[in-house]
């Protein structure tokens, strides 16, 4: 069924976070300004960042130069691997909200499952929420075993799980096993950056009058999976959000999910080089 552009998942904590936001991946330069203010004016509410990215302060000026009420957004930042553990952790949210210019944040999230570390660093998250001043804390890249290891020496369950996730890596499993334990499955890299010309995307696109890209965007609604397509052009930014007015039929969402073939763009979680 569409839905409408405002339309949120509720997270296992009662926060509400809008299905469809903008990445900034490697946007800079004052592209991520232009990004973030089209994006909003687009209808937009969730924009995600990270230290690493570089272009906290650049966010901040685009949420800044929409003029929209703080309250209206969501926005999602994470801490670096080369910050994790427990004091570092709660700098790296200092410089981060600095950079940022909020009082609170809307999600916070460890950005690699670092070993031996990952675990102290989720104390210091837990901490951040429990002082109020995250709204929601997650992990992004964690694989089952990470989740599980998580959950034996943590008390606060992640909200979300951010993971590349596209018709090539469909990652089934850890989806299910997100689901059981209602913790949100979020897409990075949801356009395969840019590799859309397989025969299925563009005839599905011909099919619904739509775009490859928006076929794929639609899909991972479809599949109740939170997604954040990048782009720095205000046109492509509209296009992306411009998916909420059909749906894929269960059959083809079928033959979209047919296509994985566990093919990451991204490093692997257990062979990442921190």
């Amino acid at each position: 069924m569409a839905t409408p552009i405002t339309d949120s998942s509720v997270l296992n904590n009662g926060v509400k976070m809008p299905w469809l936001g903008l990445g900034v991946w490697k946007a800079k330069e004052g592209n991520e300004t232009l990004a973030v203010r089209s994006a909003i004016e687009a209808g937009y509410r969730s924009v995600d960042t990270a230290a690493v990215y570089g272009n906290e302060e650049g966010v901040a000026e685009g949420i800044r130069q929409s003029g929209i009420d703080r309250e209206e957004l969501f926005i999602t930042t994470k801490v670096w691997n080369a910050d994790q553990g427990y004091e570092t952790t709660l700098k790296a949210f200092d410089t981060s909200m600095k950079k940022l210019g909020l009082d609170t944040l809307d999600l916070y999230l460890v950005h690699w499952p670092v070993k031996g570390k990952f675990v102290e660093t989720w104390k210091a998250m837990e901490k951040l929420y429990r002082d109020g001043f995250v709204r929601a804390i997650g992990v992004s890249n964690f694989q089952i075993h990470h989740l599980e290891e998580l959950r034996q020496n943590s008390e606060i369950t992640p909200v979300v799980n951010q993971v590349e996730y596209h018709p090539m890596l469909t990652q089934k499993e850890l989806h299910a096993y997100c689901k059981e334990r209602h913790i949100q499955l979020e897409a990075w890299s949801p356009l395969m950056q840019g590799n859309l010309d397989h025969p299925l995307l563009v005839e599905l696109g011909q099919k619904y009058g739509k775009s490859p890209a928006q076929i794929i965007i639609r899909w991972d609604l479809e599949n109740q999976v939170v997604t954040i397509p990048k782009s720095i052009t205000p046109e492509r930014i509209r296009q992306n959000a411009d998916v909420f007015d059909f749906s894929l039929s269960a059959e083809d969402v079928e033959k979209i999910s047919a296509l994985n073939q566990n093919k990451r763009i991204g490093p692997d979680p257990d062979n990442f080089d921190f």
